[in-house]
């Protein structure tokens, strides 16, 4: 049987590391996706240090562009590479309002529609697996998350709790969704609140802004590695072929809100979805 291949979004630094290294470590190989290769590289070295397992490489998509994303994914899909596991860690929180290269809000347009775009174009790949796997960190954040579409660049009113419990309810109601979309193939797909980990969210990496405030909570929050625990075990665990559509906490099936739990709500976001990134 040929080694299994996962890729990893926002891997260069906590959690999506942590996750790198733990799904490695099960004797696969991971594609570490990152955005600054600098960042990336730094990452790999560290992962490789910690490997007893598997094997790790980089790769670069910025999931703030839509034409990048294409881009990784037209050159992925024209290897035939191999793809077992997507793991969508990657997320940004932002204090201020910020716009993606597309002119997304930049909280929906990373955590959520890039992550879209890139899924729905490497699906292919995916399908192809004996026992595929799509694992979407969302958050406790999408309990108190709501989507206006007349609203959804929060253009007004924008405040950072806001924008990204949108997001995190976002990614629960793509996850059962696309769920849905993938009953009768190889691929489950399952979303997960990681719990309150101490990362770099949050910290503007050109002024440092809210570092001090992490300092100050770390004690209280769980490390990148305890946090990546639930998604590596919805990743690796063979006893979870077939399972899919759930959120989890803490390895088991959790709650959702009553509007993660909307069909109508879910299948009103694929829609614009589909029609803001031109997948058929």
């Amino acid at each position: 049987m040929s080694q299994k291949v996962a890729i990893v979004t926002g891997a260069n630094s906590g959690m999506g590391l942590a996750t790198s290294v733990d799904i490695a470590n099960t004797g696969v190989h991971v594609i570490m996706l990152c955005r600054n290769e600098q960042r990336g590289k730094e990452a790999v070295e560290k992962a490789e240090k910690q490997l007893t397992n598997g094997s790790v490489e980089l790769q670069l998509c910025d999931l703030a562009s839509l034409e990048d994303i294409r881009s990784y994914a037209e050159g992925f899909n024209h290897s035939q590479q191999q793809l077992d596991i997507i793991v969508a860690n990657a997320g940004v929180v932002a204090t201020k309002r910020q716009e993606t290269k597309d002119g997304y809000e930049s909280m929906l347009g990373v955590n959520h529609l890039g992550h879209f775009l890139l899924i729905n174009l490497l699906l292919e790949r995916l399908i192809h697996s004996s026992d595929g796997r799509i694992v979407i960190v969302s958050s406790g954040a999408h309990k108190w998350g709501k989507l206006d579409f007349n609203n959804l660049q929060l253009t007004s009113g924008y405040n950072v709790m806001k924008g990204y419990g949108q997001s995190k309810l976002a990614n629960v109601l793509f996850a059962r969704k696309l769920a849905k979309q993938l009953k009768g193939t190889n691929v489950s797909v399952n979303s997960l609140h990681p719990g309150a980990v101490a990362t770099n969210l949050g910290v503007d990496r050109d002024t440092g802004f809210g570092k001090a405030i992490h300092r100050v909570l770390k004690p209280f929050f769980l490390t990148p590695e305890q946090g990546s625990r639930t998604a590596v075990y919805l990743a690796t665990n063979p006893n979870l072929k077939g399972k899919s559509g759930e959120y989890y906490i803490k390895e088991k099936p959790a709650a959702i809100s009553k509007r993660a739990a909307d069909d109508a709500l879910a299948e009103k976001l694929w829609n614009w979805s589909r029609e803001e990134t031109g997948i058929k």
